[in-house]
Formats: structure tokens, C-alpha cells, sequence
């Protein structure tokens, strides 16, 4: 399965590749994203179909191994695929045992291309290059005030603009003639994608017109995810709830504030997600990534009566 990548090997207390078990907690990159939770699945899976001449519906698996790419391969491929259902509903299984993720922000991202005058940095001809207008073009991005989060508003989060890359020039003699600066701006229901193109192209067309260049500044809209949250009683939550209350757990809703695979799938369809309930974790993405296997029967009989319930014929 895909993972995230290593980092620095030497920083890791246990190699990230041991899949040692030690006091309980599971060694490795990946173990709790998501590997722990894909064999999970697997047996689950093959556990209920013994018992598919009983159930109503259709349960699937997919593992995607195109996922922390950012392409998503593998769930758009099977969410085209014409012989395939539209899913109803979908379980993630990113792990945190006090928590069902029921939503998430979305996000708008976007290169924003930033010309400048080229030439010799010894030159006696002042020039305004391109990387000084990107750093004024991030100077005003990072002053930018977003609505804040309205109390009378369900969704809890408000939206956030960061600047995530600048990339320009090479050594020292040379003025470059473009800069490139990445934009990731996460959106909630109050403040959409129409509104985050509208910020970044006012605060472009500004440095344009104040701070000239010798081309106007081009914005390359790379990804829109739309912002999702289910509704308090909305499947297949509500069942993880349920099956979670039966088993003495009780975790709460939360709706995330980076975006995840959910998002994805809430703009395939609309498609009704959870994107997190699982087994305790340490290291997500950092080091010494971890998951503790005591509390895997819960979580596994948390799905799997979620999932029968789901499948019970009416």
C-alpha cells in the first residue's frame, strides 16, 4: 500500500519498515496509515461473505495505491468504472479511537505565476524581479483577513489561505524572470471555491497594478475539493455510532481540518463518508509512526456490526 515517505531515517527510534511489535504498538510507516486498517477491511470482508446469502446490498473493499500521490488513481478509476455501482456510502479507515471523522474542509489550490524583469544582478539598471513581486504577492496573502467562524454555524471550522512553495532562480548572478508560488486555501461551506478565486485574483490584480511587472500574473487552479459534513443521524455514521455505543466506546463527531480522500468522494456524487474511527495511533506522517493493537478487537467489531447493520435486509 502507499505510505508517506520515510524522512530522515536516522531521526526514527525503530526502522520504519520493522513492523515490530513492542509493549503492544505495531512498528512502521503505515501502520496506522492505513495498512492496519486494509487488513482490517480484508478480513471483515471475508467474514461477511460467508454470511452474503443473508444480507442485502453490496459491500466492497478498495485499497488504493494512488492515494498519498494526491492523484487518487485507484477510487477514481473504480468510481468510473460503468459496471460498478455508486457506492452509498463509504467507511474510511484512518485510525483515532476517541473520534468519527464526519467531515472535513475542502480545498482550493492553485500555482500562481509571477513574471519579473530578467537580467544580471551586478547590472547598474535597477530592476524589479520577479522573486521581490512574489515575496510582496505573499507579503499580502499572508495579510489577507478571512470571515472568522460564525457560532450559529454547524460547520465548526473557518477557512484558512496558506502559502506552501515558492520556487525561483538558481545561484547568484542571475535576476529570474518568474517565480512560482503554490496557494492552498481550505474551504467550508460559508466561503466556497467562487470566493477563493475571487481573493487570490483581487490580491494579484493589487500587486499587478501597484508593483507592475512585464506580464500580468497567471493563476493555474490545480485541485478544488468542496468542504463536506454529514448530518447528525446520516449513514454510514450513524451506524459506526451505534455499533461503537453497543461495544462500550464512545467516540464523538469531528469534522477535520485538513481535507482527506472524503472530500474527494463528497464531490463524486455527493457520496456520504466517514473518514476516521480506528485503533490509537502515535507519528502519523512523522516519526516512529505507530498504532496500539489492544483496542484492534473493538474497532474490528465496531465495523463489522456497523457493516451488517448497514446490510440487513429491510
Amino acid at each position: 500500500m502507499d505510505t508517506a515517505p520515510f524522512g530522515d531515517e536516522s531521526a526514527w527510534t525503530f526502522s520504519p519498515t520493522s513492523g515490530d511489535v513492542k509493549d503492544g504498538w505495531l512498528h512502521g510507516r503505515g501502520a496506522a496509515d492505513s495498512k492496519l486498517a486494509a487488513a482490517m477491511f480484508c478480513h471483515i470482508a471475508a467474514d461477511i461473505h460467508a454470511q452474503a446469502d443473508q444480507l442485502a446490498g453490496g459491500l466492497a473493499v478498495l485499497l488504493d495505491v494512488d492515494e498519498h500521490t494526491g492523484d487518487f488513481g485507484g477510487a477514481l478509476s473504480y468510481l468510473a468504472d460503468p459496471d460498478i455501482p455508486v457506492p452509498a456510502g463509504v467507511m474510511i479507515g484512518y485510525p483515532g479511537i476517541d473520534e468519527v471523522v464526519v467531515g472535513g474542509r475542502g480545498l482550493w489550490r492553485a500555482r500562481v505565476s509571477v513574471s519579473g524583469e530578467s537580467g544580471h544582478s551586478g547590472s547598474r539598471r535597477p530592476t524589479t524581479g520577479a522573486i521581490s513581486r512574489a515575496a510582496r504577492l505573499i507579503q499580502a496573502l499572508d495579510s489577507v483577513v478571512l470571515p472568522p467562524h460564525d457560532p450559529e454555524d454547524p460547520f465548526p471550522l473557518p477557512p484558512k489561505i496558506s502559502v506552501t512553495a515558492c520556487h525561483s532562480g538558481e545561484g547568484f548572478s542571475v535576476m529570474p524572470d518568474l517565480c512560482v508560488v503554490s496557494i492552498d486555501v481550505r474551504l467550508t461551506p460559508a466561503f466556497g471555491q467562487d470566493d477563493a478565486r475571487k481573493l487570490v485574483h483581487d490580491v494579484t490584480d493589487a500587486i499587478d497594478r501597484d508593483m507592475p511587472g512585464p506580464r500580468p500574473t497567471s493563476i493555474e487552479v490545480v485541485a478544488v475539493w468542496p468542504p463536506f459534513q454529514l448530518q447528525p443521524g446520516q449513514e454510514p455514521a450513524a451506524a459506526l455510532f451505534r455499533a461503537a455505543k453497543d461495544t462500550g466506546l464512545n467516540p464523538r463527531p469531528k469534522t477535520a481540518g485538513p481535507s482527506n480522500i472524503g472530500n474527494l468522494l463528497a464531490g463524486q456524487g455527493n457520496i456520504a463518508v466517514t473518514a476516521g474511527f480506528g485503533v490509537p495511533y502515535e507519528g502519523l506522517h512523522g516519526l516512529d509512526e505507530r498504532v496500539h493493537l489492544a483496542e484492534l478487537p473493538h474497532v474490528y467489531t465496531v465495523y463489522r456490526q456497523a457493516v451488517l447493520d448497514l446490510l440487513r435486509p429491510a
